[in-house]
């Protein structure tokens, strides 16, 4: 079922926002004192690719540096990247058909929300 979920995820949203993600991940990296958040941008188009049987959590050791680049994160981009998921997430759970491609949009609000100090795993 994930591999169904994920093919249809991908050719209807996940190729877009990962472009996305992976262009701002240029960008940031570019611009030489935002690579942290390139590296995060990268990490996140990753998950945008192929969310099902994955999953965000913290990563262990991630301190005061990490808290300090999502504050930033948050007032630059942040909010409006989770606005933009959570709107998205609304209306693909219109249609029945269309409820777990919104669940996974949510999935990606906290990834989008606060991406330093985070690490996405397999889900068994």
């Amino acid at each position: 079922m994930r591999l169904i979920l994920n093919v249809i995820w991908l050719i209807f949203a996940g190729f877009w926002l990962a472009v996305g993600y992976a262009v701002a991940g240029l960008i940031c990296c570019v611009l030489i004192i935002t690579i942290p958040w390139g590296i995060a941008s990268f990490r996140i188009a990753n998950y945008a690719l192929w969310p099902f049987g994955r999953e965000v959590v913290d990563k262990p050791g991630a301190g005061t540096g990490s808290l300090l680049g999502n504050v930033i994160w948050i007032i630059v981009a942040g909010i409006w990247l989770a606005i933009g998921h959570v709107i998205t997430g609304i209306a693909l759970c219109v249609t029945i058909i269309g409820i777990p491609l919104g669940v996974a949009n949510f999935k990606l609000v906290k990834v989008s929300l606060v991406p330093l100090g985070k690490e996405i795993i397999e889900v068994p």
